[in-house]
């Protein structure tokens, strides 16, 4: 049975790191890279065939929109061709699902453009939630997924109103949908981390803020979730800072944590 590692928003940031240390997984024979940027992932592709110690490893990179329902069932269409494919050789499993594609966006929610707000529930909520349902079907015991959720999904967040929301939607459904699963043996596991350094404070400020800062290094933070995924922690937060403002975060009222954020923790945006 062919085993099958499937990556979200693998052409940069974190989900890059993602592919480049999966890569040597002797538990995947192949690796799909999903993202909608053609080039960077052919870059990636070529780097992971010039340093993966797995041999045998087949890298497809795989221009596609993950975003929303259209997203899913591309997604869908792709895993029943594979079935298919392999009918005469018992089939594939899923062994690893990486779900973080996604994105944010910096100020308020009145001053954010609606449907760039809704395009982020889409693939942050919808697209993630799709893909572990369709994945489920091909997962065995021991097969794992990672949900990429943020530090910001334990306090509402002002000026991060829907990211921070879409955020406390993944790690809430993570660790239900661990629950559910932990008698089939697959394991779940939602990636909380504070600001690292990818591209993600471009995007959100629309290119006012080039970089996240006091960003931590991008490999080390997928480096950790790693570990603790297999050992089957059902959350991942690496940086001692971090876990202390997730503790803290019980010990203040919603309201007041939003309300604190929105006055004094205002990023830059370009209009």
């Amino acid at each position: 049975m062919k085993k099958i590692g499937i990556i979200t928003g693998a052409s940069s940031g974190m989900g890059r790191e993602f592919a480049l240390q999966m890569s040597d997984y002797d538990d995947i024979d192949e690796l799909w890279l999903l993202a909608r940027r053609k080039s960077r992932l052919y870059d990636l592709e070529k780097e992971i065939k010039g340093k993966t110690k797995n041999r045998n490893l087949e890298v497809r990179g795989i221009e596609i929109d993950l975003a929303g329902r259209k997203g899913v069932s591309a997604v869908r269409a792709l895993l029943e061709v594979e079935m298919v494919t392999n009918a005469d050789n018992d089939g594939f499993c899923i062994t690893w699902l990486i779900n973080n594609a996604g994105f944010g966006t910096y100020g308020t929610f009145e001053e954010t453009p609606l449907d760039k707000e809704l395009d982020m529930i889409d693939i942050n909520c919808t697209t993630l939630t799709g893909l572990c349902g369709i994945a489920l079907k091909y997962m065995n015991k021991d097969s794992t997924i990672i949900n990429t959720a943020s530090l910001a999904s334990f306090l509402p967040l002002g000026n991060f109103a829907v990211y921070g929301a879409t955020k406390a939607y993944v790690l809430s459904f993570s660790m239900a949908l661990a629950a559910e699963v932990s008698d089939k043996g697959i394991k779940v596991c939602a990636l909380c981390p504070g600001p690292v350094s990818t591209e993600f404070a471009n995007i959100a400020s629309n290119g006012a803020r080039r970089e996240v800062l006091h960003g931590l290094p991008a490999d080390k933070v997928v480096r950790h979730c790693l570990k603790k995924a297999k050992e089957g922690k059902h959350c991942a937060i690496m940086a001692l800072k971090w876990k202390f403002k997730a503790f803290a975060s019980r010990f203040v009222g919603k309201f007041y944590g939003a309300l604190y954020t929105y006055r004094y923790c205002k990023r830059p945006v370009k209009k």
